[in-house]
């Protein structure tokens, strides 16, 4: 599927999703909006009933037009006009509610307007509620207009979830299928770019070997000819040629298969207790060579105190020279690189400071995955395949230590290695 299909196959799939996903939610929202009329409907109905039901009870006025008041979603007050009986007025509230199909459970109050005070409250489950009044006991007698009862259903939000069963599943099936649509996107894409990111190391590797691979063969077609042996410096010349790119074809493949051990999890560290002064030393000395070919310097500063490590040495030693390499490669003209070890907490911390070309922002967020180059366009100056800061940081991470990067373009890198300290 070419990249154009796939975006609109996605864009139109997106849309989809997203317009069922809108209307599954408008639903939902009116079906609750609906409900919640209904039981509010239901709940003012019951109450004016009770209201009157009391009124019949105590030969009494029916107060006003409209007794019952609405605080809340579940909250509502009712003005009586005579003396409210605990016992008669948990019966009839009961009885009204089981007619109605009133199923929540509720608390109940009678306020004593003059004192400001409740004089009683209950709260009532009407899975276990009788349909019968119980015996009225003492009460206390108030003036008339000075009183009236609340009822509060303090599971009505839950009781309201739970009749929206039906919607309420289809929605999380929905959001279910949506989360899925959005990892398989995901896994789409991620699949996508390390498509794009192995065909570019395929590219690199073809070009890194085709170079070394044709100078043998040059070399070795000029050796064929028998008047080489008649000039002893010329056949030397191109003997060195090709143990040169013999040695550079070996170090490449043994990049390669460093990654491709780490992949199948077959890395081994073989700690001992080293000097990272020692390593480094060693890392300076490999360097050399290429950095005086291009008439650079470098400089040490050994600042920490303690540097005693417990580290493979091997690995140690190649994610320096990586990061060496790294800083001749990358500079233009004399490259001019600085080495300074300090001690941070529990850590030495080996920065390693160039004056190349630096890294932009994007760029450092991305450097340490595998196979990924910064993008030179269609110019190939810097050798390498994408795998050497990669490296560095899954070697670090196996030591409990850290790497990091900062720089900004034009201005220079510096990258900081920090190991913990060997502890007795």
């Amino acid at each position: 599927m070419s990249r154009k299909m796939l975006r609109l196959v996605i864009v139109l799939a997106t849309i989809s999703l997203s317009g069922i996903l809108v209307t599954q939610v408008f639903w939902l929202r009116r079906a609750f909006d609906l409900r919640e009329k209904q039981f509010t409907l239901n709940v003012n109905l019951a109450l004016k009933n009770v209201v009157e039901s009391l009124c019949n009870y105590t030969e009494s006025d029916y107060p006003g037009n409209n007794p019952v008041e609405q605080l809340g979603s579940n909250y509502f007050i009712v003005r009586t006009n005579n003396m409210i009986d605990p016992s008669v007025l948990e019966y009839f509230l009961t009885a009204e509610f089981e007619k109605r199909a009133i199923a929540s459970s509720f608390e109940y109050a009678i306020y004593d307007c003059r004192d400001e005070q409740m004089v009683y409250g209950s709260f009532v489950s009407l899975e276990g509620a009788t349909s019968t009044p119980a015996q009225a006991g003492d009460f206390p007698s108030l003036s008339e207009n000075d009183y009236y009862f609340g009822v509060y259903f303090p599971e009505r939000p839950f009781d309201l979830a739970g009749q929206m069963g039906i919607w309420t599943f289809s929605t999380l099936v929905l959001v279910i299928v949506v989360i899925f649509f959005a990892f398989t996107l995901f896994v789409i894409f991620r699949q996508k770019r390390l498509s794009e990111i192995q065909r570019d190391f395929i590219n690199n590797i073809t070009h890194e070997f085709k170079t070394p691979i044709s100078t043998i063969a040059l070399s070795t077609g000029v050796l064929k000819d028998p008047d080489i042996v008649k000039s002893p410096e010329r056949l030397r010349n191109y003997a060195t040629i090709i143990e040169s790119e013999n040695a550079r074809l070996k170090n490449q493949v043994e990049k390669v298969l460093q990654v491709a051990s780490i992949d199948s999890e077959e890395i081994g560290l073989k700690k001992e207790l080293v000097d990272i002064k020692e390593l480094i030393e060693e890392a300076v000395d490999r360097i050399s060579v290429p950095l005086g070919n291009r008439g650079g310097a470098i400089e040490v500063s050994h600042q920490a105190t303690n540097t005693k490590i417990k580290a493979d040495r091997l690995h140690i030693s190649n994610i320096l020279f990586n990061l060496l390499d790294n800083a001749v490669k990358y500079t233009e003209g004399s490259p001019s690189v600085s080495v300074v070890t300090t001690n941070e907490r529990e850590y030495v911390t080996i920065s390693i400071l160039d004056n190349g070309k630096g890294i932009s922002k994007e760029d450092q967020a991305r450097i340490f995955d595998r196979f990924y180059r910064v993008s030179t366009g269609n110019v190939h100056d810097v050798k390498g395949f994408g795998i050497g800061l990669n490296y560095v940081k899954i070697i670090s991470k196996a030591h409990g230590g850290n790497v990091s990067v900062q720089s900004m373009p034009g201005q220079g890198s510096t990258f900081k290695v920090m190991l913990p300290i060997w502890k007795a």
